[in-house]
């Protein structure tokens, strides 16, 4: 038996920051991965889905070029270049994580592993580990609905493999993974189909998002199919089709992508021999400070069911180390405010509270809306103009800001100073007070009245 001070589950973004922090305490550390270091964000997330993002924003500014005065002759998009290129890079990135890993003198087992005790875990080749204490960051994977033909559809992590682009795809669900891939897909010159069981996409986020992302995918030629609940999948002489529910179908596409959430790794675990207990769908339930029923065993990231966002695992695993070995004892991650981009088309920033979320948390206190939409200086010369739209959420006498949402020409970029703001409890009025940095698109929300 090996062991250690802490052992980590996991190498993805979560498990690689756990580890990395705790060993600059002095820890000794394990850490266990049998895939490739940086799980799904570097690998199958955030990572690849940015690189092809930006293959889709260069392909749109492309089309704006002729209106700045450039005469561009475009021709076919290499989609097995853009693939070798991306891959590359991520492989890069494996390497890199794996020689930091060495350099901090963390121990790297690439094998899964299972609990057989409190303090005690057996890898896949036999071998037992035994530490005080005990991190879970296995992640998550896509998930894939219970209905017939199901299985010609394939998820998000299949995507990055397909080795060309279709010419027709259809796409089931509406969250941002779903509205992320219909984007890349159709700039870069996909017909795209997506179809949600609800009546908006987003519907985790601001209403307004919602409802003006998808107006403009509809206006970028992507067909949105609302309150379409998938009944079966078949193959047909002409491609996949869908049938709805209520009947509906659609038919003839080559592909067919599931984007209907994920669900948490923790089925091989052997949580039961740690006495560590799940809820529903086999998340592991935490507390504030992560620690999960068993003491000494700590959860954080997608497998907490707490949000799915790669920089909240990084945070609270810091954090994690920091009060387990830095003797930060108050030490732990906050998750009333956390920032996120949907990298859509186009893009959505937010951090804080949704409207409806302001006044059901608030309801004895005034809850006040500013808003402002207008056609970003960017495309003044151009034949399309989609418009930038923005709301600030305050509550209280005092205009104390819970919400800040934008979606529009770098969203993306813009939220993350706001965020700050945001964290450090700014009211309305400071927002009034800061001077306006003219002409960009962010001084709108220094200006709202």
């Amino acid at each position: 038996m090996q062991a250690f001070d802490l052992l980590v589950v996991g190498g993805g973004s979560g498990g690689l920051a756990t580890a990395q922090r705790a060993v600059e305490y002095g820890a000794r550390v394990a850490l266990f991965e049998p895939n490739r270091l940086g799980g799904t964000c570097v690998n199958v997330g955030c990572v690849p889905k940015k690189v092809m993002w930006n293959a889709a924003e260069l392909a749109a500014a492309l089309e704006h070029a002729p209106h700045y005065g450039f005469d561009v002759t475009v021709g076919r998009h290499d989609w097995a270049k853009l693939k070798h290129g991306r891959d590359a890079y991520v492989a890069r990135l494996n390497g890199i994580y794996e020689r930091n890993l060495d350099k901090k003198g963390i121990t790297t087992i690439r094998a899964a592993a299972r609990f057989t005790g409190k303090n005690e875990v057996v890898d896949t080749e036999g071998r037992t580990y035994n530490a005080k204490h005990i991190v879970i960051a296995t992640g998550g994977q896509p998930g894939m609905p219970r209905l017939p033909g199901a299985e010609l559809g394939g998820t998000s992590d299949d995507f990055f493999e397909w080795p060309e682009r279709p010419r027709r795809v259809v796409i089931g669900g509406g969250g941002y993974i779903a509205v992320e891939l219909a984007g890349v897909l159709r700039s870069l010159g996909s017909e795209v189909t997506v179809f949600l069981r609800g009546a908006r996409v987003l519907r985790q986020f601001d209403a307004l998002l919602g409802e003006k992302l998808m107006d403009a995918m509809r206006a970028s030629g992507i067909e949105v199919l609302t309150e379409f609940t998938a009944r079966a999948v078949t193959q047909e002489a002409g491609g996949i089709a869908v049938e709805a529910v209520d009947g509906r179908r659609v038919t003839a596409f080559d592909r067919l992508l599931w984007a209907i959430g994920r669900t948490p790794r923790t089925a091989e675990l052997g949580l039961a021999a740690a006495g560590v207990a799940t809820h529903k769908a086999g998340y592991i339930g935490v507390d504030k400070f992560q620690n999960t029923s068993t003491a000494g065993i700590y959860a954080i990231g997608d497998v907490t069911g707490q949000v799915e966002l790669t920089p909240a695992a990084i945070a609270a695993g810091r954090r994690l180390a920091d009060r387990v070995f830095g003797g930060k004892a108050e030490r732990y991650l906050s998750y009333d405010l956390l920032p996120t981009v949907v990298f859509s088309h186009p893009p959505i920033g937010t951090v804080g509270l949704s409207e409806q979320a302001a006044r059901e948390r608030y309801p004895n206190e005034p809850v006040r809306i500013y808003q402002a939409d207008f056609v970003s200086m960017f495309y003044a010369l151009t034949e399309i103009k989609p418009r930038t739209w923005m709301k600030l959420v305050t509550v209280g006498a005092d205009e104390r800001v819970v919400g800040c949402h934008v979606m529009g020409q770098a969203a993306d970029e813009i939220i993350q100073g706001f965020a700050v703001a945001l964290t450090m409890g700014a009211r309305k009025r400071d927002f009034d007070d800061t001077l306006a940095i003219h002409p960009t698109s962010a001084e709108e929300l220094v200006t709202m009245r």
